[in-house]
């Protein structure tokens, strides 16, 4: 790798996908507050809400959002305040 060229926190940072605890391993330079421990290394640690793992796109696995049954509870729920 050439020198000088990547800059200096350019190092393994570990990234946790919140809502399936899936962690990978990578370089990075996000910043991180919190560390984990893999296999006995300490690793920078990156919270993700949705990632590879779990993304619908790559899982295959798509919600279905109902729009109507939305507006009809919300409706519902404020008919009483209707004069």
């Amino acid at each position: 790798m050439k020198q000088g060229i990547h800059p200096d926190n350019y190092r393994l940072v570990a990234f946790k996908d919140m809502s399936n605890e899936d962690v990978f391993i990578t370089k990075s330079t996000a910043n991180a507050k919190e560390k984990i421990e893999i296999g006995g290394v300490e690793y920078p640690l990156v919270k993700l809400e949705i990632s590879r793992t779990s993304h619908p796109f790559y899982t295959g696995k798509s919600k279905l959002v109902d729009t109507a049954g939305r507006i009809d509870k919300f409706k519902n729920k404020y008919a009483k305040f209707k004069k």
